[in-house]
């Protein structure tokens, strides 16, 4: 007898799943003591980052702050575990945060991160696109941003990209909505991630052409302009000056034409 075979179902384009995580039993989520190694290319893009984000911060967010490599950690029952965002926005942040060495989510006024950046590990780039979203989700911040400026991250989970951004809906689920080497909008920051080979842009519009700047672009922007301004007044001044010149001079011509006609006709 010949087998019937089912019929052959179409591939879906995406799938989606949903799992519960129980963060109580998840002992690679302590936290390691001590400072970790990282890359040039790391460090660099983290740093961008914090320096970006804290001039946005310092000009439209009153009471936020931006934190970097800062421990978060998750339960009082168990300090130990928890995470340490390469950079991360407190709003509103703990009144005592320069004193602060980690944040404790069970003390008053810690109030979880509403946005985190997670730049990609030469050493360890699995964990960034296998792992560290359930620890984000259990955290419960906002949105996460995975940038991989190296393309570092394996071939085995449909990658590398340059940039991951991962949502919780209204309903609390952590869900991955952007998985690409293209821009995408933060709902947080109101604003684009826009990737480029080696950093990370958060800018106005989706082609990176008006990025956010930090502190230091902002005031050479500002000296830029104050120096164009200053060369075209003194521009205008010399272009009134020489206009100036010119009518004195064409006045001092009409004058002597006018000498020598009164001339002429008194010797008639």
């Amino acid at each position: 007898m010949q087998a019937i075979l089912p019929a052959m179902l179409p591939r879906p384009a995406t799938v989606s799943i949903r799992y519960p995580v129980s963060p109580s039993s998840v002992d690679a989520w302590v936290i390691p003591e001590g400072t970790v190694p990282e890359s040039i290319v790391h460090e660099q893009a983290a740093e961008a980052l914090r320096l970006v984000l804290e001039f946005w911060v310092a000009r439209r967010k009153p009471g936020a702050r931006v934190a970097r490599s800062f421990a978060v950690r998750f339960y009082e029952d168990d300090a130990r575990k928890g995470i340490d965002p390469d950079v991360c926005v407190l709003d509103p942040a703990p009144p005592d945060f320069e004193e602060l060495r980690s944040l404790c989510l069970w003390k008053q006024d810690h109030v979880r991160p509403t946005i985190c950046f997670e730049v990609v590990s030469l050493s360890h780039p699995n964990k960034d696109y296998t792992t560290i979203q359930d620890r984000y989700a259990a955290m419960g911040c906002q949105e996460l941003v995975v940038f991989d400026p190296t393309l570092a991250g394996p071939k085995s989970t449909g990658g590398p990209v340059l940039l991951q951004l991962w949502r919780r809906d209204d309903a609390g689920v952590f869900s991955r909505v952007h998985f690409a080497n293209y821009a995408v909008f933060s709902e947080v920051l109101q604003a684009w991630l826009v990737p480029e080979a080696k950093r990370l842009l958060i800018a106005e519009d989706e082609q990176g052409v008006w990025p956010w700047p930090t502190e230091a672009e902002h005031a050479q922007h500002q000296a830029r302009q104050q120096q164009a301004l200053a060369e075209r007044a003194q521009a205008d001044a010399e272009r009134a000056q020489a206009h100036a010149e010119h009518l004195r001079r064409s006045n001092e011509a009409l004058q002597r034409e006018l000498a020598e006609l009164k001339a002429k006709l008194g010797e008639r």
